[in-house]
């Protein structure tokens, strides 16, 4: 009996010693991993959990504890003062010093360690964020440019450069395929911005790590992975939000769900969108008349096409779709060296108008050219098998193997304003890609090395259909009849060497064949002097790269690269009008466009509180791919669509220079309040004999700037996006992608917009969110779009989560 009761009692104190405590985010309350908890010695204690629990009851004593995390502000408190099961919130600074990234390299490292810029959108930025689309969230962060043909849409620009010059890269698999345009290339919608775990954007080149297309940088999307289990119970979550947003009526839903054993876990998510038409700003400048409004619109009444005067013009008709994301993944984790990943990813939509085009008047001045003109659901697939190992070897310290299929639809569907034929064309483009990533650690040296192999099938049909009857007729398709396929190889070796702990060197090489051929088989509509275009092109390419940190506050970059984009089958084999009045045909003689870069960043911290970074860079662009006047069967015009048009093709006339700068303000300046300010300028001219004219796809100076006050469970940001006159004499108009046409007399006009978002966690599982973009119902477009921006825009999310 004196046993028992003695058992009893050290049980009891042990039970009254206990001291857990769960570290959460001050606003958010949601847990926080893998904080690292210190006592007064600077000794480690632990890490939180995924939970965000850590267990302080240890038998060496101590009297206070610290708790950090990078991007956080270091908390800490007496141990006596802290009781069983209390929280501890920790509230974030505005910049992470320490900052992993992983897109440089294909493996983890430190963002400080890397020469070439970053910017990083984490998780928690998205949802603070809390956009309508992928698109949106990337000209969000105020660093990135984006150029609008319709509201379901979004062409990235970085440092000069867009749509297949501009790479993106899904959980490590290449979304850029054969038929990505040079023009402006809305795709980046499909990528579902709730399923996303982080994004990363590399500034400049990426054709090291990446290959051909990413040279003006690489945007690469990372979604969210299923997670294990912590013990043996069954690991269940659940989240979910519902959006709603006035300027386009906007009902958006999501939901996903987690399950995980400790060894086997499972995602799956699955988000809906319907957008009606966008109403954009009522506030325009009087001096531009009606510019960037809807007056008219058409219809089909009675069977005629018919100009219907718009009773509101803020209203732009012909911009409403919807969309469908779902994504499931499969993690299996074999043992502590070993695991797997299936990853499936499917997107699709509406019919997604073509709303520039729609605008358009017809041939006279007067009306309206198109009646229709739409893109018809836009599909991609994408399942991927990843398997990555660790373990101590003479080749590899991890490797990584990435089996990929993707699958990608879209059409482009057009009728004539008083014509009966509805012109369908449709394309489908097969990819089969395979990565293999390796690292190893060598001294002070990491080496990674790896191989990449895609091959792209296009198949490309097309057909008429007269809207009465229904009656199909052949047509001439957008890409060779008889099918184009395009394939590449690659081998890459990148080097990083810590000199010391103020030098880091990083360095790289990379090799890339690639193998082009499509196939004419009818000839009625084009009698091209060919039957099939071959291609056989190589490249090397390069970089080199230092970060030199002489004392803490301080940190200089330097880097010099070069990069190239392969012709694809869209620039060599295709047939389109780029403009009323102008039609491109194919030119089988392209080769390879090459640039030649160099960066020079410049960072200081203030006190631990202010962070300044500037980076100057500048491109030299040889064989640049240009449209230019050309012939067809020794004609300067043919008829295209029933239009007698001017011939234009692509070819690699141009030689090009391209320069600019960056700057990114970031300050904590109360352990509550912080303000932030980027703004970028981008400069760029084609060289000739003599005066140099304006290069396309050169944004004005663009920028964001702002505040943030946190407080416990409350977080509200107000900040104004901006972009400068983009003057008419700095288009380029000759064969350029500004789209002049859709701009005033004079060019695009500058605008900015008051914007104000907040956010309300009523518990960790409860989150409420609401804002009002565009506060003042500014009427402005975007340069080069032809889709006016959504005018004042209130929204509200509910976010909820078990």
């Amino acid at each position: 009996m004196k046993n028992n009761i003695i058992l009893l009692i050290m049980l009891l104190s042990l039970g009254a010693s206990a001291q857990t405590v769960t570290v959460v985010d001050r606003t958010s309350l949601q847990p926080l991993a893998m904080v690292a908890v210190t006592n007064e010695r600077n000794e480690l204690v632990g890490y939180t959990g995924d939970n965000g629990v850590i267990d302080l009851s240890v038998r060496s004593p101590f009297s206070q504890v610290s708790f950090f995390l990078p991007g956080y502000e270091q908390s800490s408190l007496l141990r006596d003062a802290l009781s069983n099961g209390q929280l501890v919130y920790l509230n974030s600074k505005s910049f992470n010093m320490q900052e992993v990234v992983i897109s440089s390299s294909r493996f983890e490292e430190s963002r400080q360690d890397v020469a070439q810029q970053i910017r990083v959108i984490s998780r928690k930025e998205i949802e603070l964020a809390n956009q309508r689309t992928t698109a949106d969230l990337i000209q969000e962060s105020g660093q990135v440019f984006v150029q609008r043909s319709q509201f379901g849409g979004g062409s990235p620009t970085i440092r000069g450069f867009e749509a297949s010059r501009v790479l993106l890269v899904v959980d490590g698999v290449r979304m850029n395929n054969a038929i990505y345009r040079a023009g402006h290339l809305q795709n980046i919608i499909s990528m579902d911005q709730a399923s996303l775990e982080r994004v990363e954007i590399v500034y400049g080149p990426g054709s090291v790590v990446y290959g051909s297309d990413a040279l003006g940088g690489v945007i690469h999307f990372y979604t969210k992975d299923p997670r294990y289990a912590l013990d043996d119970d069954l690991r269940v979550e659940a989240n979910a939000f519902a959006r709603y947003g006035s300027a386009a009526s906007e009902l958006t839903s999501h939901i996903d769900l987690n399950l995980g054993t400790r060894r086997f876990a499972s995602l799956t998510s699955v988000t809906y969108s319907d957008f009606g038409d966008l109403r954009t700003g009522g506030t325009g400048n009087p001096a531009f008349g009606g510019f960037g409004y809807r007056p008219v619109y058409a219809d089909r009444i009675n069977d005629q096409d018919t100009v219907i005067v718009n009773g509101d013009s803020t209203i732009q008709v012909g911009t409403a779709y919807s969309q469908l994301d779902v994504m499931q993944k499969f993690n299996f984790r074999q043992n502590e060296r070993v695991s797997h990943q299936l990853n499936f990813q499917y997107s699709t939509s509406s019919d997604i108008p073509r709303y520039d085009r729609l605008t358009e008047p017809g041939g006279d001045g007067t009306g309206l050219r198109y009646a229709q003109w739409y893109y018809g659901p836009q599909d991609r697939l994408m399942a991927a098998y990843k398997l990555q190992i660790s373990g101590d070897s003479r080749l590899y310290d991890r490797i990584r193997l990435l089996a990929s299929y993707q699958n990608v639809k879209e059409s482009r569907n057009d009728r004539r304003f008083g014509n009966d034929n509805l012109r369908h064309r449709y394309e489908e483009v097969g990819v089969i890609g395979a990565n293999l990533d390796m690292e190893k650690n060598i001294g002070e040296s990491e080496i990674r090395y790896g191989l990449e192999m895609y091959l792209n099938d296009v198949t490309s049909t097309a057909e008429v259909e007269d809207i009465n009857t229904g009656e199909l007729d052949a047509l001439d398709t957008r890409y060779p009849d008889g099918g184009s396929t395009m394939n590449s190889w690659s081998a890459y070796v990148t080097h990083t060497w810590e000199i010391s702990e103020q030098l880091i060197l990083n360095d790289g090489i990379r090799f890339n064949a690639t193998q082009l051929s499509a196939t004419f088989i009818d000839t009625t509509f084009f009698p091209f002097p060919y039957s099939s275009i071959e291609q056989n092109n190589s490249a090397v390419t390069g970089s080199l790269g230092l970060v030199w940190m002489p004392a803490e506050p301080w940190r200089f970059t330097l880097s010099a690269s070069t990069g190239y984009r392969t012709p694809n089958v869209d620039d060599v084999s295709k047939v389109f009008d780029s403009e009323p009045g102008r039609v491109v045909v194919p030119n089988p003689e392209l080769s390879p466009e090459y640039t030649y870069n160099l960066d020079l960043g410049i960072s200081r911290l203030f006190a631990d509180k202010v962070l300044v970074e500037v980076i100057g860079w500048g491109t030299l662009f040889r064989n640049a791919l240009t449209i230019m006047p050309g012939t067809f069967n020794s004609e300067d015009s043919i008829l295209y669509d029933g239009e007698l048009s001017e011939v234009v093709q692509l070819t690699n006339a141009a030689k090009a220079y391209l320069y600019g700068v960056s700057a990114t303000l970031r300050a904590d300046i109360t352990s509550g309040f912080s303000a932030f300010s980027t703004i970028t300028y981008t400069y760029g001219r084609v060289e000739t004999d003599t005066t140099p004219y304006p290069l396309d796809h050169i944004p004005p100076v663009f920028g964001r700037t702002g505040c943030t006050l946190q407080l416990d469970k409350f977080r509200c940001d107000a900040y104004v996006m901006y972009q400068g006159w983009k003057r008419i004499e700095d288009y380029n108009i000759v064969g350029g992608e500004d789209n002049e046409q859709y701009a005033t007399p004079y060019g695009m006009p500058a605008w900015y917009t008051l914007n104000l978002k907040a956010g309300y966690a009523i518990s960790e599982k409860l989150t409420l969110q609401a804002g009002i973009d565009n506060i003042t119902d500014q009427h402005y477009r975007v340069f080069a779009s032809g889709v006016s921006a959504p005018g004042r825009n209130l929204y509200l999310t509910v976010r909820a989560s078990i």
